[in-house]
Parts: structure tokens; C-alpha cells; sequence
């Protein structure tokens, strides 16, 4: 299945099919150096599989896990890039999950003032989010990708195989994030998890699908992509206070205080079906006062994206006092 990504630059194909890992060079430009992004927690397998595809790679492998998400992993890419002798002319291809994206990205998006990146996820959080928009970052000062670019991908290919080494915690952790575009575009996805009745395949394409749309609506979040934000103002602060925690299961928390008491009762019992986190360990002042540093705070103000009907959404503009207020009533229950 080809899904076309239409950008301000021409846009990019998603190609998702089992098995397209092994055809990337029918889908990606790989005739020239290419530099093989990928991390310690990824089969060796998947980056040698591109490798062979190329005419001339170079594969880096940094250790995996949000940690490695910094400068100094972001200075080594860099330096892989210089002493190989990279151009204007050459790529960057990342293999792995959403750290190993972001990381290629930056990369690529800073490196000569860009050069062409292409994207091959290998997680579900990635394969369903991260891999497409065109978001990449690093973290800094405790802060979540407070440092980054939107540079968009040549080509993304999600081949569902590649998650067949997944432990299952992984597998839950990146379905959090379906299950966030679910409340606000899909009820039907929803119900699916609700009724513990749905098959990865199809998660991966209607999810796709989704992220597609907002995107091609908002391609550097200015209006309509702040709703992919849903569950993640408050789930990155969880996330910066809670380093035990993966990403999607910090969103799903995030979710909680977004939505209204009926529809947190129902997403209760699909993060229950998921394995997936429903109560906060971290201090909630903690989470309150990182918030703080939120990217959408505009001076005593911050815009949050609610669900108060599963499908749909709205965006408001509210004091962070009042904000802070209802994560106490629903964390503090």
C-alpha cells in the first residue's frame, strides 16, 4: 500500500507492506553514500538489510533508549558525516524507533543545511507516529525536544514484520499513541480497542491515515496539528518525572485529564486492555511545574487539546492555573 504525503515541497510516499524492508531500493534513492542510522536495541539484521540495498553505506549505532536523545549522540552523527566525506548529494537513512528518527533527522535536517532523509520504523509508537510530520529533535536541560527542525522524510517504509521482535510492553507502548488519534479522529479505532477486537495491521493504516491528514493540513503546527498534542503537554512532564516510563505509556496518563469523566472511564478500561498505565508515580507538582517549559505556554496562558466526544476534539486557550487544577482532581483521586 502506497500512502502519498503531500508537503509544502512536493511531499513523500509511505510505503506500508510486509516484507518492503527488503525492497527499499526500489522505493528510496540509495544509489550514492549513504549513512545508516540505527540504535543497540534494533536487529543488526534491519540496517544490513539496507546496507546491501545501497551503493556505498555507512552504518552508526548508538545505545538505544531516550537517554541517548542529546547532544552528544547528535555530535557523533555529525562527525560520521564529516569523516565519511558526506555531500549535499548523499542521504541519511534511520532504522529503529522514534529516538533513532529523531536523532537521523536532526541530523540530516542540519547537516550542510540539510541533506535528504529517509525513514524506515521499526517500533509501533514510530510506525504509527513519529515516522511521519517531518518533527525532529533532541532533548536538553531536562526538557523533551526543546531543540529540533521539521525537515520531512524522502520516503518512510513501514514494513509490519519488523515488529515481530518487539516484547510486548513495546508493542502497548506505541499503540498508546493510536489510541490518542483514535479519541479525536476515529471512534471506530476506538471501539475496536475498547472491545479488545483489533489487529496491528489496520491500527498501523487508519493511524497513518490520520497523521497524514493533520499533516498535510499543518505541516509546521500552527493550528490544526496542535490536536496530535492530545495527552502529550502533560505526558511529557510525566515523562521527564518518571524515567521508568515509556514514552506512549506517559502519553496515555497525559490522556486522562484531557477528556471528560465519561470518556476517561472508557479510555481507563482500554489502557487496562493494553497494559498500559493508569495511575501516576511522580510527584504532581513535579508534573505541574515542568509543564512550565510547555512550548504551547503563552505567558500565563496554555492551549490543551480536549475530548469531550470520542472522534472529535476541540483546542482552548486556558490559564495554567486552572490547568493545573484539574490534573490535581484527576491524578490526586
Amino acid at each position: 500500500m502506497i500512502i502519498p504525503v503531500k508537503t509544502q515541497n512536493g511531499g513523500y510516499n509511505i510505503y506500508l507492506q510486509r516484507g518492503a524492508l527488503l525492497h527499499a531500493y526500489e522505493y528510496f534513492n540509495l544509489d550514492r553514500k549513504v549513512l545508516i542510522v540505527t540504535d543497540s536495541g534494533v536487529p543488526r539484521e534491519y540496517a544490513e538489510t539496507v546496507a546491501a540495498q545501497c551503493a556505498e553505506a555507512i552504518i552508526t549505532v548508538f545505545p538505544e533508549g531516550e537517554a541517548s536523545k542529546n547532544f552528544d549522540t547528535y555530535k557523533g552523527l555529525l562527525e560520521a558525516l564529516v569523516q565519511s566525506e558526506f555531500t549535499r548529494s548523499d542521504c541519511v537513512v534511520a532504522v529503529g524507533g522514534g529516538v533513532t528518527g529523531d536523532m537521523a533527522g536532526f541530523a540530516a535536517a542540519t547537516f550542510m543545511r540539510g541533506i535528504d532523509f529517509y525513514n524506515i520504523p521499526t517500533t509501533v509508537l514510530s510506525q504509527v507516529d513519529s515516522s511521519v510530520g517531518g518533527k525532529t529533535a533532541i532533548d536538553f536541560g531536562g526538557l523533551k525536544n526543546i531543540v529540533g527542525a521539521f525537515h520531512q522524510p524522502k520516503g518512510v517504509i513501514i514494513d509490519p514484520d519488523t515488529l515481530k521482535t518487539l516484547p510486548q510492553r513495546q508493542i502497548s507502548n506505541g499503540l498508546a499513541e493510536s489510541v490518542k488519534m483514535s479519541l479525536t479522529h476515529d471512534s471506530e479505532l476506538f471501539n475496536m480497542f475498547l472491545s479488545d477486537s483489533y489487529d496491528i495491521d489496520t491500527v498501523i493504516e487508519r493511524s497513518i491515515s490520520i497523521k497524514k491528514a493533520v499533516v498535510e493540513a499543518d505541516e509546521k503546527e500552527s493550528g490544526l496539528r496542535r490536536v496530535l498534542n492530545f495527552g502529550h503537554t502533560v505526558g511529557h512532564a510525566i515523562e521527564s518525572g518518571t524515567p521508568s516510563l515509556y514514552h506512549g505509556e506517559c502519553v496515555a496518563l497525559g490522556m486522562l485529564p484531557m477528556c471528560n469523566d465519561d470518556i476517561r472511564e472508557k479510555l481507563l478500561t482500554v489502557l487496562k486492555n493494553l497494559n498500559l498505565p493508569t495511575t501516576v508515580e511522580c510527584e504532581i507538582p513535579k508534573i505541574i511545574d515542568t509543564m512550565c517549559h510547555d512550548k504551547k505556554m503563552s505567558g500565563d496562558m496554555i492551549s490543551v487539546v480536549r475530548v469531550n466526544q470520542i472522534g472529535s476534539f476541540s483546542i482552548e486557550k486556558i490559564k495554567y492555573a486552572d490547568f493545573a487544577n484539574e490534573i490535581r482532581a484527576v491524578y490526586e483521586k
